[in-house]
């Protein structure tokens, strides 16, 4: 009971601050101020929509691209304690002679050259 009623005294005084506040508040700062701080408190409430948004979308595609590279059934726990091997493995490294070289084989035997260099066009 007693836990109660403080409860109601810190309800009753944060209600009566606030209005307070609030009075004190549009008595003494501008109109114009005000408009400012308002527009200022949209701007942040929009950024942080938009940062939640962009979390969430970042969140979603790592774990489509985690699908796609592990499967549906592979435990991430579980890779992950098997070290620097398993994600060798899952990359198709087949050893160190795989890992030293910097071209990759698909690379190799294509053409090096661009097809479009002779359009005169230079971009570096």
């Amino acid at each position: 009971m007693r836990r109660l009623f403080w409860i109601g005294v810190g309800v009753g005084l944060t209600v009566v601050v606030v209005r307070y506040g609030r009075r004190l508040y549009a008595q003494y700062v501008p109109a114009d101020a005000a408009a400012a701080i308002d527009t200022a408190a949209k701007v942040r409430r929009t950024a942080r929509g938009v940062l939640g948004e962009f979390t969430a979308g970042v969140a979603e595609r790592e774990a489509e691209l985690r699908t796609a590279l592990l499967g549906d059934d592979a435990d991430l726990d579980e890779i992950k304690s098997k070290g620097r091997a398993a994600w060798a493995e899952l990359r198709g490294s087949r050893g160190p002679a795989a890992q030293s070289r910097r071209v990759p084989p698909a690379w190799a035997s294509d053409q090096l050259e661009d097809p479009d260099d002779d359009d005169g066009y230079a971009f570096f």
